[in-house]
């Protein structure tokens, strides 16, 4: 598996025919420099954790662009659909569905999800969640995306039930749990992890500028830490 990172807490996996895009914030995101449309190009699927905007971003435009196909809970594909989304695959907390080389699974997450439309009126957009994608090949790593969250104890049966081996960790603090939490959560909860990467931090000043609370508090655990460079692809 490819991973890419964008920034904040999207990310690009390419396994086999898939490429798969998480929370593809990437218009108006001030960390990505990059071109949106070469970012997703290829691109056949697109998870969403939760419905705010530095999460759904590019979604609708990348689906209508590409043809992929949009993975997340019942009210944001509604909604997007209302803006001509066609290429969906409605779920909510607990199910899963299957995307061919691989399934997706919401998992519960403890954070809020909506939007607000051009009038400022605010809607809400279901449960936030974490997202698990599992491939059917077994060579392939299962990853663990948190989402916007803060720890909790459940996650043990989330590593109990899927086994990942990748988490994607948010430690930004504010809006989600801060490094060390993030470290605990790792470390208590998901035994599985073999390589933790922490997410959501640096995008705006108002969250924590580097991710080194989480790497210092993550020194001497049995996962590896990996800060990917933006847009530079690692293989997992």
């Amino acid at each position: 598996m490819k991973l890419t990172w964008f920034g904040h807490s999207a990310y690009r996996l390419e396994f086999g025919k898939s490429v798969v895009l998480i929370d593809p914030f990437l218009t108006g995101n001030p960390v990505f420099s990059g071109d949106p449309a070469q970012a997703s190009a290829g691109a056949t699927h697109v998870v969403i954790t939760h419905g705010h905007a530095d999460h759904v971003g590019d979604a609708l435009a990348i689906s209508q662009r590409t043809g992929a196909k949009v993975v997340a809970n019942y009210e944001i594909c509604m909604w997007l659909a209302k803006k001509g989304l066609t290429a969906m695959d409605p779920m909510n907390s607990g199910g899963t569905t299957d995307q061919g080389e691989f399934s997706v699974t919401l998992t519960v997450a403890f954070h809020s999800s909506s939007v607000m439309d051009e009038n400022g009126i605010t809607h809400d957009l279901g449960l936030p969640h974490g997202v698990v994608i599992t491939p059917k090949d077994a060579a392939e790593p299962t990853v663990y995306h948190m989402g916007d969250t803060e720890i909790f104890s459940d996650m043990a049966l989330i590593d109990e039930l899927h086994r990942p081996s990748v988490a994607i960790v948010p430690v930004g603090d504010r809006f989600t749990m801060d490094g060390k939490r993030g470290a605990l959560a790792v470390r208590r909860f998901l035994p599985s992890v073999k390589t933790a990467i922490p997410c959501h931090w640096g995008t705006f000043p108002i969250i924590a500028a580097t991710p080194d609370s989480f790497v210092q508090a993550m020194a001497g655990a049995n996962a590896k830490v990996l800060v990917p460079e933006k847009g530079v692809s690692t293989t997992l």
